[in-house]
């Protein structure tokens, strides 16, 4: 399940990142059309990626109630650092994405 965490915050990042308003605010600059694009495919691969992980480990009926249980809890995190810590935001999405090969090591 920390594998799942850890894919399923930047996830959501990415997403976040790939709205106009939020890039700006956390950047300085709206980005490209291909940037937008870009950051909404990432977004959504390391989703899938997390939900793989969830579903890997305990099986698909307990994988997809824990994914759920990440998503929540992703989002929840990422909603209340946003308005109140946007660097720190962004910053832990930076650390999670590091830490989940080692996560990913020793899950396997």
């Amino acid at each position: 399940m920390l594998l799942a965490s850890l894919l399923c915050y930047p996830g959501f990042m990415a997403l976040c990142l790939s709205m106009d308003r939020h890039h700006a605010e956390l950047l300085g600059r709206k980005p490209p059309r291909c940037l937008r694009l870009g950051l909404k495919l990432v977004g959504g691969i390391l989703l899938t990626l997390s939900l793989w992980a969830a579903v890997s480990v305990t099986g698909g009926g307990l994988g997809l109630v824990e994914w759920c249980a990440v998503l929540m809890l992703s989002a929840l995190l990422l909603v209340l650092l946003l308005p109140y810590r946007p660097r720190l935001a962004l910053a832990l999405a930076g650390a999670s994405l590091l830490a989940s090969p080692i996560a990913a090591m020793a899950q396997y």
